[in-house]
């Protein structure tokens, strides 16, 4: 007999041997009907796994953590078996679940579409209705390629043959269908509710364009009708918040496949609202004490062996030149922390000079893959609101605590500072070839971060192996409509790079010594933040960020004098207004401006004229009736000047 301890810390005696699935029949059936994966001793687990010794035993729902990870995987694999029934040839790559979902990646000659899911779904259906056991099995490494060879999965046998020797390859089948899988899943085929295929898109192999370009489709699974109804009502909003549709749409910016993908053209309005950021973000700096640079687009790869980015990030920069031709390299600039270094090191500093805050609004280059970039939100070129705190051991914290007083000042005037999470990114010591190897720096700056962000307050999760590779990061995560998650605003502690640039001051007791420096961003990417804020806003941005304020629109043309009138009213008061005066119906025009999203639309005719007023419309508030010339612009001057966020 074993102990089984339940997650309400009751305990339980069966003969070893027990499964998870015994156990929640034990407790009852209905109970057990709705169970679709365990954790046993906290480790995700199957309910048809064997339990051999005292365990701690958590039965998992598909609303449980883990629960609708095993229930998704599944469906991925039911997928699989129905486009291996389907389609002749077809090679399996990777079907893992994810977040809100799952995909499988297949190398296959016919070209999927959307038209295909009707007859992929129907044959998933009727995979769920024969209700296959799915069960595990393990075969030693010859064996478990053998087997692959003999199902022309050449996929899989890469994937076994990287695997550690000595790691167990596990298997599961259902049916006639059987697939590489370290698992777990459900017991049998039928315990799959409701599903739906949402789209295809191509996915290199590995993730790297050097490999074969396969074909991924995406779906997603439920345990209700009801609930896979109501995430894909949800998945349509998200479709017309998409900045990616949505910022086209509204001429934000474009793409053109001659000038390259990740290399987004700002058309005038999305420039307006990069510009009203910046100079936002500029002044809003300068309050603060920093000091303005600007430096080189590349350098020499001389500079970057200095910083560690050539070790650490070459593959990720745009290099210039061919060394072993005796060409001098160049690589444009993946960041602008050494350029600033440099400008620290034009002269000897003093304690009494620290701390040196530079910022500077770069441009930087980054070579990202095709299969990563999207939109806006990651791009090939981008403009970094960055800057450098150079400071001693003992201004750190209250320098660090100043750099996030900054980035939530300006999130509050996004408004968005409830949209994100917070982590706490630290290294990997096993992970030497991504990190500088220094243990002792490394426990010394994450012991300086994690005491300031727990004096701040800041609610924040821990990740290993995500800081950078010369120190920790307090990343400020953000979720596009999608559900995808992005770092939006990074702040870093930075014990290495003084020491490599032999950055030093002259402190109090004579002694030359080595600085710390905080890597930090106010405002993050600025092209990903009009992402963000495109879809937040739906397109219809704060009277301050709004590229176009005010429209006037006249009734007839002998209103014409008196709408370029009001505009230049507004103008004077440095409100951005459009007149239109185009001899077209006043309904037409309206609805015009107002699926461009302008949050004020000023109608003007005799009665306006007469009586020196304006015709409100507000985005916001509908039509507002007529309202003095001088009420309306000091109204809307105030909007602007105090960020009012609707």
């Amino acid at each position: 007999m074993i102990s089984i301890t339940l997650k309400d810390g009751s305990v339980k005696e069966f003969n070893a041997g027990v499964r998870p699935l015994d156990v929640a029949i034990s407790i009852s059936e209905g109970f057990a009907r709705n169970c679709v994966a365990a954790e046993i001793n906290g480790k995700l687990a199957g309910l048809t796994d064997v339990i051999s010794n005292d365990s701690e035993l958590n039965l998992l729902k598909f609303d449980d953590e883990g629960g609708a990870e095993v229930y998704r995987h599944t469906a991925s694999h039911i997928m699989a078996n129905a486009i291996k029934r389907l389609y002749k040839g077809v090679k399996l790559a990777i079907g893992p679940a994810i977040e809100s979902g799952f995909y499988y990646d297949f190398d296959i000659e016919n070209t999927f579409s959307e038209a295909d899911f009707v007859k992929i779904e129907a044959e998933m259906n009727k995979i769920i209705k024969e209700d296959n056991e799915i069960v595990r099995f393990a075969l030693p490494r010859d064996e478990a390629i053998a087997l692959m060879k003999e199902l022309n999965e050449p996929y899989k046998i890469e994937l076994i043959e990287e695997l550690p020797e000595g790691e167990e390859i596990s298997f599961y089948k259902q049916g006639d269908f059987t697939d590489l899988c370290a698992g777990p899943h459900l017991p049998s085929t039928g315990r799959i509710k409701s599903f739906k295929l949402m789209q295809v898109a191509g996915a290199y192999w590995r993730g790297s364009e050097k490999n074969k370009m396969l074909q991924r489709i995406y779906g997603t699974a439920f345990d209700n009708k009801k609930e896979l109804k109501k995430h894909i009502n949800a998945l349509e909003e998200a479709k017309k918040r998409d900045h990616n549709k949505l910022g086209r749409e509204l001429e934000l910016f474009t793409t053109v496949d001659s000038i390259g993908q990740g290399l987004p053209l700002l058309m005038p309005k999305g420039a307006k609202v990069i510009q009203i950021l910046q100079r936002f973000v500029e002044d809003e700096e300068e309050k603060r004490g920093y000091l303005l640079t600007k430096t080189p687009f590349l350098a020499k790869s001389d500079l970057y062996k200095i910083s560690g980015h050539w070790d650490h990030y070459k593959d990720g920069m745009f290099i210039l030149g061919d060394e072993e031709a005796g060409e001098e390299v160049l690589a444009l600039r993946p960041m602008t922390c050494p350029f600033q270094f440099m400008i620290y090191k034009a002269g000897l500093k003093s304690y009494r000079d620290l701390p040196i805050r530079y910022n500077e609004t770069s441009p930087l280059f980054r070579n990202e893959s095709s299969g990563e970039m999207h939109g806006l939100i990651r791009i090939r070129q981008f403009t970094l609101s960055e800057g450098h705190i150079i400071c001693t051991p003992e201004q750190l914290e209250e320098e660090f605590k100043a750099a996030v007083d900054l980035v939530n000042y300006c999130m509050n005037a996004l408004g968005i500072s409830d949209d994100v999470s917070y982590r706490f990114s630290k290294w990997d010591p096993d992970n030497t070839e991504k990190y500088i190897d220094n243990p002792e720096a490394w426990e010394i700056s994450q012991s300086y971060m994690k005491k300031i962000l727990d004096d701040i307050g800041i609610d924040y999760e821990e990740a290993e192996d995500e800081a950078a590779f010369y120190g920790p990061k307090l990343d400020i995560q953000i979720k596009n409509v999608f559900g995808k998650e992005d770092t939006l605003i990074t702040l870093q502690i930075d014990f290495a790079l003084p020491e490599r640039f032999d950055m030093i001051y002259v402190d109090r007791d004579g002694e030359k010594k080595h600085p710390f420096v905080i890597h930090r961003s106010s405002i993050g990417c600025y092209e990903r933040t009009l992402a963000i804020l495109i879809e937040k806003y739906a397109g219809g941005f704060p009277v301050w960020l709004a590229p176009v304020q005010v429209r006037v629109l006249s009734i007839a043309s002998v209103h014409e004098d008196y709408a370029y009138e009001v505009k230049k009213e507004l103008e004077s008061k440095g409100i951005r207004v459009e007149v239109d005066v185009r001899n077209e119906k006043l309904g037409y025009k309206i609805r015009e401006a107002r699926n461009e999203r302008i949050p004020y639309i000023l109608v003007v005719g005799d009665k306006e004229i007469e009586d020196r007023t304006v015709a409100v419309r507000s985005r916001k508030d509908g039509d507002t009736g007529a309202i003095l010339l001088g009420d309306f612009v000091a109204m809307v001057k105030k909007e602007d000047d105090e960020r009012v966020i609707w």
